[in-house]
């Protein structure tokens, strides 16, 4: 427990000096960090081939997942991603975006992808999502109240750590690579039932994927985590099965969730960190050539979610309070982090020198 109070006091401490140090509110072009967003996490051995002839390799087609729809930053850096591909390509690749879940739920596009099916290549994800799948590190992105700003994701996904924790999927032995990073915004809870504060949470039922630290931060605000497929919580909460969930605001908005639970409590929890991934199937359908030219239209996709990012968010939250959802600030979330103490210490213990240096990394 000593551990775990040590780790929050650290947390808190993060928390003051950004607060100190100015708002973190201010546009990706503001605080310099969309330029440097577009820095590819990891360099191929493809960046120096020739792509000059791209254009005349066989055509290829790869079929990319998105579970939420094209409206969304997550949506909106896919088609960004696939338009440069295929300007890049000159034609030769194309990107077949099937957005919406209709190829089924994060988990059901990466069980596929993980077991070998040849129906989707391309998919964005979730970091947390590698979790189920042995990825360790990519864990540490999803621990409660790590990343203080979105200046403070950026510093990451452009550091020298970033390529490790995208390369990941490679060294533990899944058919999946990165290929570059992005993010959805500050993930918040939302709740039929009116919440003012963390206590009002206590007893609620909310939705959760089957993440054993998204389970265990709920636990520890005192609420009780519920395991609902994503495509089935608009009725869950329409019917009563939870009393509320968690989501980027975007995606809160997009999914029509306001509906059912208008109520959302900005407390920041995680940073929607996600990656794109491609199938090793999917990547050696690709000449070298192709290959280098999706790893530069990701340079391009990551620079342009650091673009849009928080400026999509920021007017979807004008367009909620104008449509009457009650919308709660959260000014201090140190009380937050001191309840997730528990499940903070027990998934970084193993990693905490390397869970230190993203912490080190909102200085």
């Amino acid at each position: 427990m000593k551990k775990a109070l040590s780790l929050v006091l650290a947390l808190v401490m993060v928390f003051a000096l950004v607060a100190c140090g100015g708002s973190s509110t201010g546009s990706s072009s503001d605080n310099g960090t969309a330029a440097e967003a577009g820095t590819p996490a990891v360099t191929p051995d493809a960046a120096n081939t020739d792509t000059s002839n791209v254009a005349n390799d066989p055509h290829v087609t790869l079929v990319y997942a998105e579970v939420n729809p094209l409206d969304t930053i997550v949506g909106q850096t896919g088609t960004a991603f696939k338009e440069k591909v295929e300007e890049l390509s000159g034609g030769s690749i194309t990107i077949d975006i099937q957005a919406g879940g209709v190829l089924g739920s994060e988990n059901d596009v990466l069980d596929s992808m993980v077991g070998g099916s040849n129906s989707i290549d391309i998919s964005r994800i979730s970091a947390f999502a590698l979790t189920s799948y042995g990825a360790k590190k990519s864990m540490l992105l999803s621990i409660p109240y790590t990343f203080v700003s979105r200046e403070h994701w950026w510093n990451f996904a452009n550091s020298d750590l970033a390529p490790e924790f995208l390369n990941e999927p490679q060294e533990i032995g899944l058919p999946l690579r990165g290929i570059f990073y992005g993010e959805e915004g500050f993930r918040h809870f939302f709740t039929k039932p009116e919440v003012k504060s963390m206590e009002d949470l206590k007893g609620l039922k909310l939705r959760v994927s089957n993440d054993p630290v998204m389970n265990g931060m709920v636990e520890g605000l005192g609420a009780s985590p519920t395991v609902v497929s994503f495509g089935e919580l608009y009725s869950a909460l329409q019917t009563g099965v939870v009393d509320g969930a968690e989501q980027p605001i975007a995606n809160y908005k997009s999914n029509a969730f306001d509906e059912v639970a208008p109520n959302l409590i900005l407390d920041g929890h995680t940073l929607g960190a996600i990656q794109v991934v491609i199938t090793d199937s999917g990547w050696n359908k690709l000449t070298p050539a192709q290959q280098a030219v999706l790893y530069e239209a990701g340079k391009y996709a990551q620079d342009f979610n650091a673009q849009i990012s928080e400026e999509a968010e920021n007017e979807v939250l004008d367009a909620l309070k104008a449509g009457g959802c009650n919308v709660v600030e959260v000014t201090d979330k140190a009380a937050w982090a001191e309840a997730c103490a528990d499940v903070i210490s027990a998934n970084t213990a193993d990693q905490a020198e390397l869970y230190q240096q993203i912490l080190d990394l909102a200085k």
